[in-house]
């Protein structure tokens, strides 16, 4: 793929900006909290209080929008690009503020602490919103002018999504594609015959979506001030049954049924023979370019209010992604697809010159995604959980390897933890291969310790340890495990695990090795 660098518009945006920085990768849902499962609460600022006491500036999270237990719960399947996941709401805030009562706290269902079941606290949100949302309209003029300045603000993305989601209701959980064609299709007469008909329903998911975001930027506000900066992930896709595609099916390949022609995923590798299909709906990405990718534009504005850094999920997608026939049951048959990357990141650049992101390039990266991160400045994930194996001498994943422009991991979201990496997954070369790299023995009782120093102590910029790496926590503890849909995005830390002394170690390490 030709470049021509007088083209593109070259921007500084890399985001350590030469400081050495180092954070913890710990998602919102996995957060301690009495209400089963992880909230913008109390606890939630307890635990910047204690990244700030761990002397760490970055704490990283995974997608905020809403989840279904029909995709595994996983935050990077969802109904909306935009909107945010009520179950983070905090009840102990809408209590504060006068929107729930005592009463309606005291006869909370039990929910265990150390896995979150999210029917259940969907469930229980659902019936505490609602009782939240009856007690709004008694509140005074200026909360009402609050939420008023939300809506007209937000409409763009609003008014459809709470319709979507009141329509989705009214017809049993539907995917919109079955819906009456008239409301399918969205005529004019029909979207204001189901708006007037469904009133209540999308005022109190209006309501819903004001709250989130009033509790998720209060929280972002606290951590700014102990100086720590949050790290949101974008999914480079977006779920077929999905507000986004409803409303704007002209961005996707559909076809006349509005069905999808292709779909997303990846080809067949070292990992699956058959590649894997996510099943997404591709881009128009042709169209975007003819709007100045102004759906992009709204989305990528909409985060970098949300988030202080951005991380590009499937980055290389971008570039050119793998395109599947739909009727395909498999990713083999699929075909690499060129996206107009040189244009669309210019383009993004131009409206947000100060955007600081990160491009997730795991896997297989070829020549063309390299020149675009390079151009761009774009700064790389590096994995230490891949860096030991045949080849170490050469492998990009081992430390001697490294930029300074990039940002290291133990491991991601989607890995196992140290511990159970080591446990399970090291065999016997591998094992020797990291004493050997070390210079020194080692073993299930110091893994952990090791390579979060070999982390630290690395040219890297940025840093990120997953919580459950701090911690020396086993397979048990692990957040997902790719292809599978079962006990995934479930695990939570204890408060009684984030204790000072904790802290502390991870405070001499970051200052040890000149990070903060």
């Amino acid at each position: 793929m030709p470049f021509t660098n007088s083209y593109i518009t070259k921007v500084t945006n890399i985001i350590s900006m030469n400081k050495r920085r180092s954070g913890i990768l710990l998602h919102i849902t996995s957060l301690p909290s009495p209400h089963g499962i992880g909230d913008f609460g109390p606890l939630a600022y307890t635990f910047i209080d204690f990244l700030a006491e761990a002397k760490q500036c970055l704490w990283q999270i995974l997608p905020l929008n809403p989840t279904s237990t029909a995709y595994g719960s996983s935050p990077y399947s969802s109904c909306s690009a935009f909107a945010g996941n009520h179950i983070m709401i905090s009840p102990d805030i809408l209590l504060e503020e006068g929107l729930l009562e005592t009463s309606d706290l005291e006869h909370e269902m039990p929910l265990p602490d150390e896995r979150a079941d999210y029917a259940q606290v969907a469930a229980h949100k659902e019936n505490l919103l609602q009782k939240a949302y009856q007690r709004f309209y008694q509140k005074g003029k200026e909360e009402r002018y609050g939420f008023q300045l939300f809506c007209e603000k937000n409409a763009h993305w609003l008014d459809d999504y709470s319709l979507f989601i009141a329509l989705k209701e009214h017809f049993q959980g539907k995917v919109w594609s079955r819906w009456p064609a008239e409301i399918k299709y969205r005529e004019k007469a029909a979207m204001e015959e189901w708006g007037e008909k469904l009133r209540e329903r999308t005022g109190k998911e209006r309501f819903i979506q004001y709250i989130f975001f009033k509790q998720w930027h209060k929280l972002k506000d606290y951590a700014h001030k102990k100086n720590i900066q949050i790290i949101g992930d974008i999914p480079i896709y977006v779920t077929y049954d999905s507000a986004d595609v409803w409303s704007h099916p002209e961005l996707f390949k559909l076809d006349e049924n509005e069905q999808p022609v292709c779909v997303a995923g990846v080809p067949p590798d070292y990992f699956s023979e058959t590649g894997q299909r996510w099943g997404n709906p591709i881009y128009t990405w042709e169209f975007h370019k003819e709007t100045g990718f102004l759906w992009w534009i709204k989305r990528l504005e909409h985060n970098l209010k949300l988030f202080d850094i951005v991380r590009l999920d499937h980055f290389r997608g971008f570039v050119a992604y793998w395109e599947i026939p739909a009727q395909e049951e498999t990713a083999v048959n699929g075909k690499w697809i060129e996206a107009p990357v040189e244009d669309f990141f210019t383009t993004i650049f131009k409206r947000f010159p100060s955007a600081t992101l990160i491009a997730e390039d795991l896997g297989t990266i070829t020549p063309d995604v390299k020149l675009i991160m390079e151009t761009f400045e774009f700064p790389g994930m590096k994995l230490l959980l891949f860096a030991f194996g045949d080849d170490i001498a050469k492998n990009p994943y081992a430390p001697h390897n490294y930029v300074k422009n990039c940002v290291v991991y133990t491991g991601t979201h989607d890995n196992n933890t140290i511990k159970g990496w080591f446990k399970n997954e090291a065999h016997g070369e591998t094992r020797k291969r990291l004493s050997r790299y070390l210079g020194r023995e080692v073993s299930e009782t110091n893994v952990c310790g090791e390579l979060i120093r070999l982390a630290m102590m690395s040219i890297a910029d940025t840093v990120i340890i997953p919580m459950q790496d701090i911690l020396g926590l086993d397979e048990e503890a692990r957040m997902n495990l790719p292809a599978t849909t079962a006990n995934n995005w479930s695990w939570r830390v204890l408060s009684e695990q984030l204790t000072a002394s904790v802290a502390n170690e991870i405070r001499e390490i970051t200052e040890t090795y000149g990070r903060g």
